[in-house]
């Protein structure tokens, strides 16, 4: 699937949240909640259609992803731009630091991903 913009991605949230959906009701929670007109939410829709992400039959509208699924494509994608793991983590903790709760999950998500040799 092709990278989605920032837009599409708000579209794809309302879809996660709602969907199946009717498109006059999608336009409506469009309008609601990212403050968007029909013709902005439709021009979304068609690309997302055109990306594969999501599905409009018959005025119902459905997404194809899940939303897993799009941020470990995301993910890859800025994993393999920030050069690898650690320079992503190091640039991403640059001038942060970590609660001593988010530190623990942290430590429980990598032991739950690490390879036991």
């Amino acid at each position: 699937m092709e990278k989605l913009s920032e837009g599409e991605l708000k579209l794809m949230e309302v879809l996660w949240d709602l969907a199946p959906i009717n498109s006059t009701q999608l336009v409506a929670a469009c309008k609601q909640r990212l403050s968007w007109s029909k013709s902005t939410t439709y021009t979304v829709l068609r690309r997302l259609v055109h990306k594969g992400a999501a599905e409009n039959h018959e005025a119902t509208v459905t997404p194809k992803c899940s939303r897993e699924e799009v941020l470990r494509e995301q993910g890859s994608e800025l994993l393999h731009q920030a050069g690898g793991m650690l320079s992503l983590f190091n640039a991403f903790f640059s001038g942060r630091r970590l609660t001593a709760q988010e530190a623990q999950e942290l430590k429980e998500l990598i032991d739950r991903h690490t390879w036991e040799e």
